[in-house]
């Protein structure tokens, strides 16, 4: 098992950029804005020969009961629990804070093993703040710049005792494929994305059965992609609560691209995505954007109505609203639609089924020679147009690749084959083969005749 170390200190210490520094990527949102990070994050990293599970956590400051800043703070202390070790981070710049203090008697509380770190260190300015940082009762500081790379062979060190023989690996070029084959054991890779305030957090916590994602009427409260590892029957599932996704026109502020950026990287980085709507307000103009762009990024989808509970006529609202979705968006049309309320638990028993059978389509293989036997069929209906007096020559199709389902076209003047026909092949596969709910991708070749060069 990987060392679990948990980054923690007051707001605008640099933990972020500490942690992006040690994932190798930048996983984090990082700003100057004090109390960027809101929920903790996590990823698996082999740094320095060591094989570590970094946790990122939110700024730890005293404030007034049931305010934003103490959910923040409560969701700081239960990380600090789970960890293994500590990573106490100051900044050497300003010195030890009361705010230090306190983060510095919460540590002695926990009884986990501390290790102390003054950030920012890269010039001389930093020096009284170090030689402050002895009187916090942690030992000798680790002097490093999170941003300049400076001080992280000397982190290793300090961390490596605490680490199992298992832990430790020779860093090596490949270490970077071994984590990238980590990564695709996990499993399934989910986001959940949605419109700010539709209960994405909300239905995070549930599907988890725990409070994973920072959740309250406040909106807006995810800024930075969470990630969270779950078991589902025996699959490894890899879940992204993110931030909500706003019209681009009213995205003007710096904090809030980063969080959209975030959100857009979750979908990528994604295999399946769960587009959550408000039951009360749903298929808004930024729901169908979503849903393209989710669709056009080539990922499967599955669209969760929430807050359910509160519709009346729950049964004439679904087929409506099923009816609405194939209508506006056919590019997807027949993906799995659940109505849920994060709430009451209403409906949460359906939602993962219906994201492991859009799964099962966004990976399913056809062979050759069904798709031949379709295309002729599809041909004899309905013949692809004349282009100047010629005729356009389908002769044979295959499946290129999986995820999503990809096909490759073979004939002549392709080239010129119009957007609606690939839209009547599209539509044909999709009621043969129950492709539904999953991005088709086609692609053109000219079939070269073998006697041109005779």
């Amino acid at each position: 098992m990987p060392l679990s170390v948990a980054i923690v200190g007051r707001p605008n210490v640099g933990k972020s950029t500490l942690f992006n520094r040690l994932a190798g990527t930048k996983r984090a949102i990082v700003d100057n804005t004090p109390g960027v990070t809101r929920d903790w994050s996590v990823t698996f990293n082999n740094f320095g020969g060591l094989e570590l599970r970094l946790i990122d956590t939110a700024g730890f400051e005293k404030s007034p009961p049931e305010t934003l800043q103490a959910r923040m703070q409560t969701q700081t202390e239960a990380v600090i629990e789970e960890a293994e070790i500590c990573l106490f981070l100051i900044d050497a710049r300003e010195g030890v804070t009361p705010g230090d203090e306190i983060v510095a008697s919460a540590l002695r509380k926990s009884g986990k093993p501390v290790v102390l770190a003054a950030n920012k260190c890269e010039g001389r300015a930093a020096e009284p703040g170090l030689m402050e940082s002895f009187a916090l009762g942690f030992g000798e500081p680790i002097a490093l710049s999170a941003e300049h790379g400076l001080g992280m062979s000397e982190l290793v060190a300090a961390l490596s005792p605490y680490a199992s023989e298992n832990d430790k690996a020779e860093y090596d070029e490949g270490s970077e494929e071994a984590q990238e084959d980590a990564e695709e054991e996990r499993g399934l890779k989910l986001a959940i994305v949605g419109r700010p305030n539709v209960g994405k957090s909300s239905l995070l916590n549930r599907i988890l059965g725990q409070n994973r994602s920072l959740v309250g009427a406040e909106a807006g409260i995810t800024r930075d992609a969470v990630l969270a590892e779950w078991q589902w029957q025996g699959r490894n599932i890899l879940l992204h609560d993110t931030a909500g996704l706003r019209k681009k026109a009213r995205v003007t502020e710096r904090l809030e691209k980063l969080s959209v950026d975030s959100t857009l990287n979750a979908v990528r980085f994604a295999d399946c995505v769960v587009l959550v709507m408000d039951a009360a307000q749903t298929l808004e103009r930024q729901d169908l954007s979503i849903a393209d762009m989710t669709e056009r990024e080539g990922r499967a989808l599955v669209i969760a109505v929430n807050k359910w509970d509160l519709i009346e006529d729950r049964q004439g609202a679904l087929k409506t609203l099923r009816d609405e979705i194939d209508r506006l968006l056919p590019q997807i049309y027949g993906a799995e639609l659940v109505a849920v309320s994060a709430l009451t638990g209403e409906g949460g028993d359906r939602l993962m089924p219906a994201v492991l059978r859009a799964d099962t389509i966004w990976n399913k293989r056809l062979q050759t020679s069904v798709l031949n036997r379709f295309l002729e069929d599809a041909l004899e209906r309905h013949p692809p147009p004349a282009i100047r007096g010629r005729r356009i020559r389908i002769r044979y199709m295959t499946q290129a690749k999986a995820r999503p389902p990809s096909f490759v076209l073979f004939g002549n003047q392709l080239g010129a084959l119009p957007e609606t026909y690939l839209r009547y092949l599209a539509n044909g596969l999709r009621a043969k083969f129950k492709l539904l709910g999953t991005p088709l991708r086609f692609t053109t070749r000219s079939s070269k005749n073998p006697y041109t060069d005779k």
